[in-house]
């Protein structure tokens, strides 16, 4: 990988990674695409470290406030109804079904779950369930309504995107439109959400860096530089634009892209 694939990448993964469009599914696409070798699992793990430094700074008021509060609540009861208190179990335990099932199916998530055509399907499958949410969900609820079962289900929700082509953010936002939740609270909530699952993935797959099967230190970096600068830029404006708008420009992009990987496949243009 040379600096400039590794900066087209940073790109596409400060674009997509927040965006309900797939980061992992664009880091496979764009480089068979291009004719370039597959990133492979550890180099889109560590870049979103990029990304998710953008989350942490972006958000750094509500991450600091959520901690200081939760831990306080661990030792004073009045605390534990706060809804910063609550916000701080329920990440911490809406992480556990991406942790559990990221370590039982790693060889498949690394193998198998990097097939085009499954993540063409995905892509066009999730887009329309994330339409379907947006148009159906009742979209009422606020971050303040968030309760232990709900923080639990988009949790859940959030295991989806360990094939490439769900996107975390898309299937998050999705689950939690299927709650009820407005789409800027779906889209905040699925931010914070994922900062726990996202640094511990990156820091696994840190040790494959520069490593012989592993993708090579200088580019790695470059790419997680790139990705933050971008992240950073595609949160504040998906907040803003969820906010006022519906998904259905995702949606019609997702069923798209889709579409247009699976002609690629079957004409035989691309190879998966």
């Amino acid at each position: 990988m040379d600096v400039i694939q590794a900066i087209v990448l940073g790109l596409v993964q400060g674009l997509t990674e927040f965006l309900p469009i797939s980061s992992s599914a664009h880091l496979l696409i764009v480089p068979k695409l291009a004719g370039w070798g597959d990133p492979g699992a550890a180099f889109t793990a560590v870049i979103q470290l990029g990304t998710m430094l953008a989350v942490l700074i972006y958000f750094w008021r509500d991450i600091v406030r959520i901690t200081w509060t939760w831990l306080r609540s661990l030792w004073t009861p009045e605390l534990r109804g706060d809804l910063d208190a609550r916000m701080g179990w329920y990440i911490g335990l809406g992480t556990i079904p991406i942790g559990v099932a990221g370590l039982l199916f790693k060889d498949a998530i690394e193998g198998p779950a990097r097939n085009l055509w499954l993540n063409a399907a995905m892509l066009i499958v999730f887009g329309l369930l994330l339409l379907v949410a947006d148009q159906w969900g009742r979209k009422k609820k606020e971050i303040a309504d968030l309760g232990m079962r709900d923080g639990l289900i988009v949790g859940a929700w959030q295991m989806l995107p360990l094939i490439p082509g769900a996107s975390r953010s898309g299937s998050t936002m999705t689950g939690a439109m299927f709650l009820g939740y407005t789409r800027e609270a779906a889209a905040r909530y699925s931010f914070l959400l994922s900062i726990p699952a996202v640094i511990l993935s990156g820091l696994f797959e840190l040790r494959h860096v520069g490593d012989g099967g592993g993708p090579p230190v200088a580019p790695t970096l470059i790419a997680t530089v790139v990705s933050f600068v971008v992240g950073y830029a595609s949160i504040a404006w998906l907040l803003r634009y969820v906010a006022r708008h519906s998904t259905i420009i995702f949606v019609a992009y997702r069923v798209f892209a889709g579409a247009f990987l699976l002609t690629l496949l079957a004409l035989g243009v691309v190879q998966s």
